[in-house]
């Protein structure tokens, strides 16, 4: 059977997590002035997932933005008050290093979340995550990101919600252990065989996790994915589902108005594979953990099936057709 450095990564995260919420020092952001995430890609939705614990750990009393870092490098307003979070894994991709100027010029804080390769990411500060990974589709920097990001959050939020949430990731890593020690998604395989695209739901944090599945499926499977809301995905998208699709859906465990299961009834009236995944007896399952920290082990079923995936398709997650031609010279004439 072919082993990738993809599934290495996968099963590293548990530690790398681990160490990622308890070595190094967390500054201390001022709820009072603006905070922005900036990232691209992976990185982008490790943002999204930090702006929103911020926002329902204040209450709405903090509310990040999260920009692009190409689109925020470019154009947009810059203040001497801004706090501007940068992730970016190895810190070489260009316009993270021109918001960096850009933030320079005007008097902002930044802030670089890094992995420990990248010898200078830039910012004023440096927060490391875990080391360079082998495999082009990323894993265990987006978690170790998340779990950066997490401590910055919980320390800006401070107070009870910040330390409850504290407590909340302390149950992380071997949340990822258990959910990791199930079984490889490999039944489920047949299902999706010839589907595609694949489409994917989540509810409320579920739907950020989802964003960043898609990613991986397109990257290490080589399949066309697409991630929506629930509720979007009832609202004029239905009328492009074919049987020729499959959805992969999230099932919360936070009350959704019927939604899911209102999607779920649909799917199956229009003859469209779904597979669903939750925190139980689901085709995809994860460790049953608080709501706030889901992010850290519903990806990790969907990491797995993207391997399986690749091994049943001959894809190759680890370099995500950048070995081969033309996709080599397309590639390489790009600049990140």
């Amino acid at each position: 059977m072919t082993q990738f450095a993809f599934d290495k990564q996968i099963a590293s995260q548990a530690e790398a997590v681990k160490t990622a919420l308890t070595t190094g020092e967390i500054p201390q952001l001022d709820p009072k002035r603006p905070v922005i995430f900036a990232g691209i890609g992976t990185s982008l939705h490790a943002c999204k997932v930090a702006a929103y614990w911020a926002t329902e750990l204040s209450g709405g009393r903090i509310r990040p933005a999260v920009v692009e870092t190409h689109d925020y490098a470019l154009r947009g307003g810059l203040g001497a008050e801004d706090q501007i979070v940068v992730v970016s894994h190895r810190g070489t991709k260009r316009f993270p290093h021109h918001l960096f100027e850009r933030a320079k010029q005007v008097g902002a804080l930044t802030i670089a979340v890094a992995g420990h390769g990248a010898k200078n990411p830039g910012g004023d500060l440096v927060l490391r995550t875990c080391e360079d990974e082998l495999a082009s589709t990323h894993t265990v920097s987006y978690t170790t990101a998340l779990a950066v990001l997490a401590r910055l959050v919980a320390k800006l939020v401070g107070g009870e919600a910040g330390a409850k949430f504290e407590a909340a990731l302390e149950t992380v890593p071997d949340a990822i252990a258990e959910t990791l020690a199930k079984p490889a998604p490999i039944d489920v395989l047949p299902r999706l065989i010839n589907k595609e695209p694949i489409f994917l739901t989540g509810y409320g944090i579920d739907e950020l996790s989802v964003m960043e599945a898609a990613l991986k499926i397109k990257e290490g499977a080589y399949l066309w994915a697409e991630s929506m809301s629930i509720e979007l995905a009832l609202h004029g998208t239905p009328a492009v589902f074919e049987p020729r699709n499959a959805a992969i859906i999230t099932v919360p465990e936070e009350d959704d108005g019927g939604r899911t299961e209102a999607f779920l009834t649909m799917l199956r009236d229009l003859n469209i594979e779904a597979l669903t995944l939750g925190a139980g007896n689901y085709d995809l399952s994860f460790a049953k953990v608080e709501y706030l920290v889901r992010p850290f082990v519903s990806i990790i079923p969907l990491q797995r099936l993207v391997a399986e995936l690749a091994r049943r398709r001959g894809s190759n997650p680890d370099t995500t057709r950048g070995d081969v031609e033309p996709y080599k010279s397309a590639i390489d004439r790009v600049r990140l």
